[in-house]
Order: structure tokens, then sequence, then C-alpha cells
């Protein structure tokens, strides 16, 4: 099932990881990073240890510390090869060099390789992010931190992200990854504002949303699952597609080639989550 929806939790707070899991999201992401207080990274690096010793019933990511920190080394050290770890965040990546020295330094002992979501958050990351997006078969993901990227841009108005959040998508899959997530909505109580901000993120190309509250979770499911309309105008294209090869006209006018097609198979895909 192709994920929409990641849900951060703080890592020093293992009984609100454990309702986390229970919520409904597709993805858990625990956060010892920005949610963790600097006196509260071991405690939250153990804590999320013993917990992940054990598969658990959601797949679970671990957002590491900033890895030129003195904390991301233990980090790496204490959850990488754990049973409930799914897949490892890492914050602020600014090179493929990163990436690279990550993949090799977690990789298991008997092969095979970790798997790895890089966040991009300074406009150094930014140039480079194809460079990033492809550093590494153990990266499957790239997407943004936008509160840290606006303040390394001095960016005031959301419009000002833009061409960021165009760049990853376009580096995304050009290294053959899926879709980004967006970035988190930091106001948990305005869901309509949540909703409108997700409608731009669907039509720029972005597929899902990383959340920090479980009210914003069915908010950007349905912002990014298809419409009844979608689906329809999905299935009058496919259906048209069985019947000719090439392209060709629908009743109503409109062209269709193999893209149009592709794109059409991807909405009905999605749309098996409703």
């Amino acid at each position: 099932m192709t994920p929409l929806t990641w849900l951060y939790v703080p890592g020093d707070r293992p009984h609100v990881v454990a309702k986390a899991l229970t919520v409904g999201a597709d993805v858990v992401v625990i956060d010892l990073e920005d949610a963790v207080a600097p006196d509260r990274k071991e405690y939250a690096r153990e804590a999320t240890a013993e917990l992940l010793a054990e598969p658990q019933p959601v797949p679970v990511h671990v957002r590491v510390n900033a890895l030129d920190g003195p904390s991301a080394a233990a980090d790496l050290t204490a959850v990488a090869s754990l049973p409930g770890v799914s897949g490892i965040r890492l914050p602020k990546v600014t090179s493929p060099e990163q990436v690279v020295r990550v993949a090799e330094e977690t990789a298991p002992a008997d092969g095979g390789a970790p798997v790895l979501h890089a966040l991009l958050e300074t406009a150094l990351g930014i140039e480079r992010a194809h460079a990033i997006a492809s550093a590494h078969a153990a990266l499957r993901s790239i997407a943004l931190g936008e509160a840290d990227l606006r303040a390394d841009l001095g960016v005031r108005d959301d419009a000002g992200l833009d061409w960021s959040r165009s760049r990853v998508i376009v580096a995304a899959r050009a290294a053959g990854l899926a879709p980004p997530a967006q970035s988190v909505h930091p106001d948990i109580r305005d869901l309509d504002a949540l909703a409108a901000s997700c409608a731009h993120g669907r039509a720029l190309g972005f597929l899902g949303r990383a959340a920090i509250h479980p009210r914003q979770l069915p908010v950007i499911e349905r912002a990014y699952l298809p419409t009844g309309e979608e689906i329809e105008e999905a299935e009058t294209i496919v259906k048209a597609a069985t019947t000719d090869q090439g392209a060709q006209a629908l009743p109503d006018g409109r062209f269709i080639d193999a893209a149009v097609v592709a794109a059409a198979r991807r909405t009905l895909s999605l749309a098996r989550r409703k």
C-alpha cells in the first residue's frame, strides 16, 4: 500500500509513541532530533531501542539527530538493525557522501542495506538534490524539512518555498524514487489551512504528507486520495486504452497517449486504499 501519512512523535515520550502506533498513520516516525531536548537525547534513544527491539504493527521510521552532530553515531548504532525499524530518516542532509557513509556503516553483517530517507533542509541540500537522491540504493525517498529551510533561506511567504518544493519533486523522479511527501503543517488546529496546503502540494506533485498530530491524518488522506470524479475519469481512460493501441481521443475529444494512461493507472492504484 502506498503510504500517505507519516506521524511524527517524540522519542522521549514512549507512551505517546505507543498510542501513535494505533491511530491509523501509515508510518510512525519516532523523532530523536528536533522534538527532543538535549538533556533527553540519551533517554529517547534508549526508550526507542527498547520499544523497537520487537516488530511493530505498523512501519516505524526513526529520525536520528543531525549527521554532523554529537548524537547521530550513537543513534544509528542503537537503532539501525532493530527488528522494529522499517526505515531511518536522516535530517539536514547536504551531500551524497553522507548518505553513502550511513548506508555503509549501518549495513547488516549478512548483507543488504538499511532503508534510508533523506531530509533536505538547507540551500546546499536543495542544490544537491539529485546527487543526494541518487547517492545509494538504500535511499528510498527525499523530502523537505521546511521549517529549517525557511529559516536558512530567509523566506517569509509560503510561496517562497515552491521552487525548492518543485526541485525535490523533479530530483526524486529523475532518481527513480517515489514522489516526495510534504513537510509537516505546524498549526494542528487549523485543519482548513492544512487541507488547502495539501491541495497545493498535490498540484505540485507531492504524494502524502507528514503530520505532528493524529487529527491531521484524515485531512491529509482525504486530500491525497483521488476523488470519485478522478477515479471515474481514470477508469474511462484505462478502458479506452484497452480497446486500441497508441494515441487516441476520448468521446469528449480529449487526447490520450501512453503517459496519460500511465497516470490513470496510478490514480486507480491509489484509489484502492479507499
